[in-house]
């Protein structure tokens, strides 16, 4: 018992590892073929967006979107993402399709630092466009929940010194199905060009 304990996170970070292979490796698998597959349905949420405003998923509902979980306190992969995701946005900018047939969604899991102003903040510093990326926040067993049974996305910890999590970009249609999961990390295969063009080709679908 003592060695669990010990080594809780070292298997926390094995268990996400195994859960993003698994998916990611079955969207590879499929992806080869043409038409993406149908993974899963992504789950109702209502969540505050930096306005204080409540946003469901029928918000965002009829468009294609890119679904992102974060903190802003992260030191090194979130920020970095979303940094890869405003390059997205730009592109998706550039042939018209952003916030007209795509949108973004960013959630944040850490409801204790991440304030409406904080989160603001941080989305400023990537030039997030709010007219077509909505960045969320709530609480936080309410979003674990929500991001593992949706996306197959495991957060693990209760703050910033302790979070663990899967670093995925969730690609999901207009009827609100789960598509795809990209590895964010995969920095030479999901680049903004590729995600731009996988979420334009899904709004054509």
């Amino acid at each position: 018992m003592q060695i669990l304990k010990r080594y809780k996170w070292t298997w926390a970070l094995l268990l996400v590892a195994l859960a993003m292979a698994a998916y990611l490796t079955v969207n590879a698998i499929n992806a080869k073929g043409g038409k993406l597959p149908v993974i899963g349905k992504v789950q109702d949420f209502s969540l505050e967006n930096v306005d204080g405003k409540p946003v469901t998923l029928a918000d965002t509902a009829g468009k294609v979107r890119l679904f992102y979980f974060f903190f802003t306190q992260c030191p090194d992969v979130c920020p970095v993402t979303t940094f890869m995701l405003s390059q997205t946005q730009d592109l998706l900018k550039q042939n018209g399709s952003f916030a007209k047939d795509v949108d973004f969604v960013s959630v944040s899991f850490d409801p204790q630092n991440d304030t409406r102003e904080a989160i603001r903040t941080f989305a400023d510093r990537f030039q997030a466009d709010y007219s077509g990326w909505y960045f969320l926040r709530g609480d936080q067993e309410k979003i674990r929940t929500f991001a593992a049974d949706s996306f197959k996305v495991l957060i693990y910890g209760k703050n910033k010194d302790n979070f663990a999590h899967a670093n995925l970009i969730a690609l999901v249609d207009r009827d609100n199905r789960l598509r795809a999961l990209y590895d964010a990390g995969d920095s030479a295969n999901v680049t903004p060009e590729f995600l731009a063009d996988a979420a334009a080709k899904l709004a054509r679908e």
